[in-house]
């Protein structure tokens, strides 16, 4: 906040996905909502409109500092018109695969600067009486944690909810003239100074004890530094990307997830890396990589809110370097490395030693951090790929109505990492989302069919039985199909039935 409480300042996390925003790899999160029936546009946009007041950053712009002397700052839209981030969109008859190509290059552009950072297409007319609706909102406003409670305000828990409460008249002040602005940047940054003087004076007192915090650091750079000496083993999708946009998504029945963890160990989280680790086995052997004793390098996202931080939008995450085997065929010992990995690094507190890290490299003067913004974007030696895991409402969501059927995540792709992977829960279900740039990745469904495959072998090897509950769309292998050579996994997929 700037020091006459005017005009909240982004923080050097949230700013940083402006600085380092390409055309090429735009930095917004988003969704595909699928619903039954047909979605009113302008019953929506009333809706929308009755609950502005609870999301206030939908209607401000984020405003660069004079000279980049601070942080941008969240500024009015004095133009503010919802339609012109709602949009109609009408495509009769069509089938799920053209809605998802359709969503994909939705998707695929930056969002304006010049209007609040967010937009959503109403698409009706869908094949089966459905509509959907396809979200973008900018990686500075949300995370994924923020972005599924910013969704539980956007959708209701019930079909016919009770009328929205009279919205409080909001104070919309205009821009403070330039000047003005350049103070407050001055001011925010002689304060972030004080705060982390004394911070480091603290900082040097926990030392002299053993802080924790201190060790986590350290923990954290004595795990980090050997990936940055050591380059990753480039996976075909590691490249120059483009722009273009594809996708492929997969379902699958969260109480199977359950009993999979129930009968082998490890959490969601685990069981979603070890899906992907052999999805990606596949893949790989695919393009002719070799895959025994490979390892992939998935950068996975922490959520590191504090329970007084919750309902806050902006972003509150770490970052954890996950090593998931891609050469193990045996599901249930790749799902035991994976868990041993994953609770090595927690026991350690990497991800709380990253975030340490991250707020020291916040310090760094905001002109600089945009100014390296700028800057050519250096080759990714590091990792091969984001998956990002955000737990969702378990309980049906309408819109104006309309119950949502499914909920498929959208995540943004960059620095030569051509797929990324995003997961979420929605009503029972776990809903995989891949999103590849086209230019790096021409052949993203086969790495959606592979990861179907790669969850019925985990499946069939924790011994959990099919669940009751529809898969919609998932073809995969005969269960008892063994691992097979890339070559024979050109062939046709059997589809899961019964």
């Amino acid at each position: 906040m700037t020091q006459r409480g005017r005009s909240p300042r982004l923080s050097a996390q949230d700013a940083s996905f402006l600085y380092f925003e390409r055309k090429e790899a735009p930095l917004h999160i988003g969704s595909i909502g699928v619903f039954e029936g047909q979605v009113s546009y302008d019953r929506f946009v009333d809706n929308i409109q009755n609950k502005l007041h609870l999301i206030p950053r939908y209607q401000q712009i984020p405003t660069p500092a004079p000279f980049n002397l601070g942080h941008p700052t969240w500024e009015w839209d004095p133009d503010f018109d919802l339609r012109r981030h709602i949009f109609q969109v009408q495509m009769d008859g069509a089938t799920d695969d053209e809605l998802y190509a359709r969503a994909a290059d939705l998707f695929a552009p930056m969002l304006e600067r010049n209007k609040p950072v967010w937009e959503t297409f109403v698409i009706n007319g869908l094949k089966g009486d459905r509509s959907a609706l396809v979200s973008k909102v900018h990686h500075c406003l949300v995370d994924g944690v923020s972005g599924i409670e910013l969704l539980m305000i956007m959708l209701d828990v019930q079909a016919e909810p009770p009328p929205a409460m009279p919205s409080p008249e909001i104070e919309k002040s205009a821009p403070d003239p330039p000047y003005l602005r350049l103070v407050d940047a001055i001011l925010d940054n002689i304060s972030d100074d004080i705060n982390r003087l004394a911070a480091r004076r603290t900082l040097g007192v926990d030392i002299a004890g053993g802080d924790t915090q201190v060790r986590s650091i350290g923990r954290a750079l004595e795990t980090a530094v050997p990936y940055f000496q050591v380059p990753v083993t480039r996976a075909p999708f590691n490249t120059r990307l483009e722009g273009g946009r594809d996708v492929g998504f997969s379902e699958f029945s969260f109480q199977e997830i359950r009993q999979i963890r129930q009968a082998a160990g490890g959490t969601v989280n685990d069981v979603v890396l070890t899906v992907l680790g052999g999805a990606l086995g596949r893949y790989f052997e695919m393009h002719g990589q070799t895959t025994e004793g490979r390892t992939a390098r998935i950068l996975t996202p922490v959520n590191v809110r504090k329970d007084d931080e919750k309902g806050a939008l902006g972003n509150r995450v770490s970052m954890l370097l996950v090593e998931v085997p891609v050469g193990v065929s045996d599901s249930i010992e790749r799902l035991h490395r994976v868990t041993a990995r994953t609770e090595a690094l927690k026991r350690r507190q990497v991800a709380d030693g990253i975030e340490s890290l991250n707020s020291v490299v916040g310090g760094t003067p905001p002109v600089l951090q945009a100014a390296l913004g700028t800057l050519p974007v250096p080759a990714n030696t590091v990792a091969n790929m984001v998956c990002t895991n955000v737990p969702g409402p378990m309980i049906p969501l309408f819109c104006v109505g309309r119950r949502m059927l499914g909920h498929f995540p959208l995540v943004p792709i960059a620095w030569e990492m051509g797929v990324g992977l995003g997961v979420t829960s929605y009503n029972q279900k776990l809903y995989f989302g891949y999103m590849a740039d086209k230019g790096a990745c021409k052949d993203v469904q086969r790495l959606k069919e592979f990861t179907d495959q790669a969850y019925i072998e985990l499946r069939s090897a924790a011994g959990v039985d099919k669940s009751d509950l529809p898969l919609l769309g998932v073809t995969v292998e005969a269960e008892a199909a063994p691992r097979r050579a890339a070559g024979a996994s050109q062939r046709a997929l059997a589809a899961d039935a019964g």
